[in-house]
């Protein structure tokens, strides 16, 4: 995405500046640069956008926010937060100039969530039972629940809601979350690796009979089901299989790198030889 920070090639407007570098004076620089950059005498790319074309940044931004966390990178992490924000501030922008709603409605809103949503702390004399995050999670679902009544608005299911832009290995984790809170869910961690033993075979005669569409939806339930054993297990399965995708990228330039220093092509190495790289790799790396 463009660094739509950058005013160089616009000379006609004046960056604005904060006068102190305190959160609230540098996030009005912010919400006036992106007012200047959506402006006529603005930047093109910028006064193009739609909260459309912006979805997938929002996106991209949440995710490398996530990967500084997990690198334990702070410098990124404190670059990425800001983008991220950024792309807050940005929506805000198109939605004010449409009259529909402005930054300060959004930032209103959160907070008067968070007081609404936090009594044990905020309201007078507070709850003392409220002593420990899982009931704090129980209390904010029922007050979720109570203002969904109070909008007229009462669920139907227990599903209802679930964002559909989420990564779907994180929604499965959410799905067996709520269904569990009404009881329906295996009884133990060997009752899903049971569940898994099964969507294997499943998916070993679905192959064999030639049946492709059949194979993809068993090894959806598969997928399914390994989600529901991370839950059991306390595991979030997106962060562990990003942690896979992350350790197996590792290794495989390490065996890149095993085979150019011999002097060799990849591409043309055997698999019995790519093989013994992987495994040299392993022991090096002293971990599965």
């Amino acid at each position: 995405m463009p660094d739509s920070s950058d005013q160089s090639s616009h000379p006609r407007l004046a960056a604005p500046v904060a006068a102190d570098a305190t959160p609230g004076s540098e996030f009005t620089r912010l919400v006036e640069i992106m007012r200047a950059l959506r402006s006529p005498e603005g930047c093109p790319w910028d006064r193009e956008q739609s909260p459309r074309s912006l979805a997938r940044y929002v996106l991209e931004e949440a995710h490398e926010v996530v990967d500084a966390i997990e690198r334990d990178d702070v410098d990124a992490l404190c670059e990425e937060l800001g983008d991220h924000v950024f792309e807050a501030v940005f929506l805000a922008q198109i939605f004010d100039e449409a009259g529909r709603f402005t930054i300060a409605d959004a930032l209103r809103a959160i907070n008067e969530k968070l007081v609404r949503r936090h009594p044990h702390v905020f309201a007078p004399g507070g709850d003392p039972t409220v002593d420990s995050a899982e009931r704090v999670l129980e209390q904010w679902e029922v007050i979720k629940a109570r203002e969904r009544r109070d909008k007229g608005a009462e669920r139907v299911s227990v599903l209802d809601g679930l964002p559909v832009s989420s990564p779907a290995l994180s929604t499965a984790l959410e799905i067996g979350k709520r269904v569990a809170k009404v009881n329906f869910d295996w009884p133990d961690t060997e009752s899903v690796h049971a569940k898994i033993r099964e969507e294997v075979d499943e998916i070993h005669d679905a192959v064999a009979r030639g049946d492709a569409s059949h194979v993809a939806e068993e090894v959806g339930d598969m997928l399914f089901a390994v989600a529901n054993l991370a839950r059991k297990l306390g595991v979030d399965p997106e962060g562990a299989l990003r942690n896979a995708n992350r350790k197996f990228c590792g290794r495989f330039r390490e065996v890149e790198a095993r085979v150019a220093a011999e002097g060799r092509d990849i591409a043309l190495a055997q698999l019995h030889e790519l093989e013994a790289h992987w495994q040299a790799v392993k022991r090096a790396a002293g971990s599965s």
